[in-house]
């Protein structure tokens, strides 16, 4: 295990511990550094803290880090489509239902496992369960998803994340009819505090969620958008569009109990991905075309109208 020791000066009087840590440790990222600390690996005058304590003139910080595990998550041989794949990163297609990194009871069959056998070489920021993965989409969200192939891109396309500049636009079923062409939603998502699995527009223990949405295409009962993250909560489309009243087609947490389709989930596609390299500085940006479940439906309720 690393030891590592600082004494905070003057400069830093007042400053989050995560914050005073990530700007001490360049080589680690701040959500690994906010872990470390929760775990336990962060001492305060040989005390454990939050990640949010204030730092005083003369605090004797100690940080450990532990070795990495030995990875123990088996690579398989799953398809998935590569969009674009160079030395740093790839983009890749997600096909629904697939989930994105193992979690407890379920450490096959994900994204993860495929990349792992596709690729051996991908950061190390997220920890053992998480390799190269930079952001999430939902296992029932299709579309695409940035994986970073070193700690050095990982870094930059966090920081792209945390900074609102990454574009991310997804298309999407929902129900009901929406009246006006194109509207923002800023409104703050945090855990439900009842249902402890589903997240929620509340006021307390949440964070600023922001969603632009435009409407594609409308039928008597439904409605084909477009919509822009501003941020990137978790379930925010899903949650947002709920909160307006017209949820996502399929959605099992969000939507109706009875869905008169027979789908696999929310009829939500991440379709586009825009970013700047974090090496070369040059923006990319991505298009994927809707999957066969979307396109389908969508043609049902176009032959409808």
């Amino acid at each position: 295990m690393e030891e590592r020791k600082f004494i905070a000066d003057g400069e830093s009087e007042r400053s989050r511990l995560d914050v005073f840590l990530a700007q001490k440790c360049s080589d680690l990222s701040r959500s690994r550094i906010q872990k470390l600390i929760k775990d336990g690996h962060a001492l305060v005058n040989g005390k454990t803290v939050k990640p949010n304590f204030p730092v005083s003139e003369g605090d004797e910080i100690r940080l450990s880090i532990p070795e990495l595990k030995e990875l123990e998550i088996i690579p398989q041989e799953i398809p998935f489509q590569v969009v674009y794949e160079d030395a740093d990163l790839m983009v890749v297609n997600k096909p629904q239902g697939m989930v994105v990194h193992p979690a407890a009871g379920n450490y096959e069959g994900t994204l993860v496992n495929a990349l792992l056998h596709y690729c051996r070489d991908l950061s190390g920021i997220n920890g053992v369960l998480r390799p190269g993965i930079v952001h999430r989409i939902d296992k029932d969200t299709s579309g695409l998803l940035l994986v970073a192939k070193n700690d050095f891109a990982h870094q930059g396309l966090a920081e792209q994340i945390k900074e609102h500049s990454l574009t991310r636009v997804y298309r999407a079923i929902v129900h009901g009819n929406i009246p006006e062409p194109a509207g923002v939603i800023d409104a703050p998502i945090g855990r439900h505090p009842i249902q402890r699995k589903k997240m929620a527009v509340v006021l307390k223990n949440s964070k600023r969620a922001v969603t632009h949405y435009r409407v594609l295409e409308r039928f008597r009962e439904y409605t084909y958008i477009e919509a822009k993250l501003e941020t990137g909560r978790t379930h925010q489309i899903r949650v947002h569009m709920n909160y307006l009243g017209y949820p996502v087609v399929g959605d099992p947490l969000y939507g109706p109990k009875k869905c008169k389709f027979n789908l696999k989930g929310q009829v939500l596609h991440a379709a586009v991905i825009g970013f700047i390299h974090p090496r070369t500085g040059d923006y990319l940006e991505f298009e994927a075309p809707l999957p066969a479940y979307f396109q389908t439906l969508l043609d049902r309720l176009r032959k409808g109208n």
